[in-house]
């Protein structure tokens, strides 16, 4: 009875840390405890005792805060985070690789104008990668419209894994 006891408290536990830490999160908590601590007949009797410790530690940030960025202009915040975006070009010719890199954003940008476009310079790579994408779907979805769009170039088009730009809502 004592180990049905101890899994039903780590339940408990991992799905107050898995819900996160607002106060929906503690009526969640509460909701949860008032069932398993309801008395109905035929199903038996269970009491969850919660120790001090537990509740101290239960509706804290699991984590450090986001730290949000704004635009040059200010009227765009946005927070960093590991997501994906599309590498359009990567070339190593010190003469021509600059200038493609650049004609590529310029058509990418003026079909695409939501898809923020980078030109970077990472020795002896110049690269193109666009969007801003929080999952890899997303991406996938914005690589076949590319692809339609620029047949000429769109072999050369693959998702990589980046830093990405998320808008705060």
């Amino acid at each position: 009875m004592r180990n049905y006891h101890s899994k039903v408290i780590y339940l408990i536990l991992f799905l107050s840390l898995t819900f996160g830490t607002n106060a929906q999160t503690s009526r969640q908590k509460n909701e949860i405890l008032k069932e398993l601590n309801s008395n109905d007949p035929g199903k038996g009797n269970v009491t969850v005792y919660e120790d001090e410790s537990i509740k101290q530690i239960l509706g804290r940030p699991m984590g450090p805060p986001r730290t949000i960025y704004s635009d040059a202009e200010g009227s765009v915040q946005y927070y960093k985070m590991r997501g994906f975006k599309i590498q359009a070009f990567s070339g190593n010719d010190q003469r021509t690789s600059r200038d493609e890199a650049n004609r590529k954003q310029s058509l990418i940008t003026n079909q695409y104008p939501d898809h923020e476009t980078v030109v970077l310079f990472e020795t002896p790579f110049w690269r193109l990668r666009v969007g801003n994408f929080r999952s890899r779907a997303e991406a996938e979805a914005a690589l076949q419209q590319l692809r339609q769009s620029f047949p000429s170039f769109g072999k050369e088009m693959y998702i990589v894994v980046d830093e990405v730009k998320i808008p705060v809502n």
